[in-house]
């Protein structure tokens, strides 16, 4: 398994400085990861830092709690691509989902989708706060809106993601979209067992010690 690929190196801590995100793209450079995921405050930063690598700048909208409104998500996601970003992570809003407001839910998707020019965009629902069956629905609105993932949490929530969250959104997912795991991975065996349950990106802050301890991964040399 060539577990770099998986890899979105992520910080997104409220203290992260510009020291923690050179560090990053440092590290993401030197194991070849799929992406690095940053406030949009360091988009540009990132982007500088690895235009001479094939790592993507991802970025957040909406985060983390997803209740902005769509026009505020829809400017921060062309922002960030007017800034460099190749990925946009978007927050649902949870509360329009809670409600049943699934039209708007949908929506404001494909807002943020057609607002940003062909870039990955991956739909963050958070999955702690969410029941089988809103899990379920959202699936289906993923699958709707041809995003290119589903992604199961922000890791600020309650809990991050679960392998039965992977399996469930597996069983009623097209066979287009891909699902991201995240929040609370920390070790080989979790990484392992997500894949294994059909996941496709796994987003952590824990890339570089996950690289360390994959004594068959013989992709960290430049």
């Amino acid at each position: 398994m060539e577990l770099n690929s998986y890899i979105d190196h992520t910080n997104l801590r409220a203290t992260a400085t510009l020291e923690d995100i050179k560090k990053l793209c440092e590290e993401a450079q030197r194991y070849h990861f799929a992406s690095v995921c940053v406030h949009p405050y360091y988009v540009k930063v990132a982007k500088e830092l690895l235009k001479n690598s094939n790592v993507q700048v991802g970025t957040v909208v909406g985060f983390p709690l997803g209740a902005t409104t769509s026009e505020v998500k829809a400017f921060e996601a062309i922002n960030a691509v007017e800034n460099g970003a190749d990925e946009i992570d978007m927050v649902i809003n949870l509360g329009a989902l809670k409600n049943k407001d699934y039209d708007y839910v949908k929506e404001e998707i494909e807002e943020i989708r057609d607002s940003i020019d062909g870039k990955v965009l991956k739909v963050i629902i958070e999955t702690c706060y969410l029941t089988e069956e809103e899990i379920i629905k959202m699936t289906e609105i993923c699958n709707e809106t041809f995003v290119n993932f589903i992604k199961t949490s922000t890791g600020f929530g309650t809990r991050g993601a679960l392998v039965e969250d992977i399996e469930l959104i597996a069983k009623h997912k097209n066979e287009i979209l891909e699902i991201k795991a995240s929040g609370g991975i920390r070790d080989i065996d979790t990484v392992e067992a997500m894949i294994e349950a059909g996941a496709t990106r796994i987003g952590t802050s824990h890339g570089s010690q996950l690289m360390q301890k994959n004594d068959n991964c013989e992709c960290h040399h430049e």
